[in-house]
């Protein structure tokens, strides 16, 4: 197995995910994602300053509002904004920094590397969750 691998099922491993960007809108992806994610037994926390409410859950403005402890920061943001939201999710103690499929940036991976995060660029965290759990290699959080 490659370290790739590992990294993916240890993060998949984790059970509360913030959702940088989480839409509103059924039809946009970040709404999809987190709604598959949430009925695999993920607990998903909406971040998105614009709401109050998404998917019939407590949004909040930025990480730093979120009350209690988050493990993974799913990002749905333009590249440009990652570093940013990197150094936050090294502020409030997550484990992880996963950057959706299309978003690519050195220095949000540098940043969540060098505070201990592990970190993923490029790819789809359902997508990722399918293929794992589809080949029987990791178990859905309770």
């Amino acid at each position: 197995m490659s370290i790739i691998e590992e990294q993916l099922q240890a993060i998949l491993g984790m059970k509360t995910i913030a959702v940088i960007g989480l839409s509103p809108n059924p039809a946009r992806t970040s709404h999809g994602v987190s709604h598959y994610m949430q009925h695999s037994g993920y607990t998903i926390i909406p971040v998105n300053p614009g709401h109050d409410e998404i998917m019939g859950l407590t949004a909040y403005a930025r990480l730093a509002d979120i009350p209690g402890p988050v493990d993974i920061v799913n990002v749905f943001r333009r590249p440009e904004y990652t570093p940013e939201v990197a150094t936050e999710a090294v502020a409030i103690g997550a484990q992880a920094l996963w950057l959706q499929l299309g978003i690519r940036n050195e220095e949000a991976l540098r940043i969540a590397h060098d505070g201990g995060l592990l970190a993923v660029e490029d790819r789809c965290i359902k997508i990722e969750h399918w293929r794992l759990m589809g080949r029987g290699q990791i178990q859905t959080p309770e």
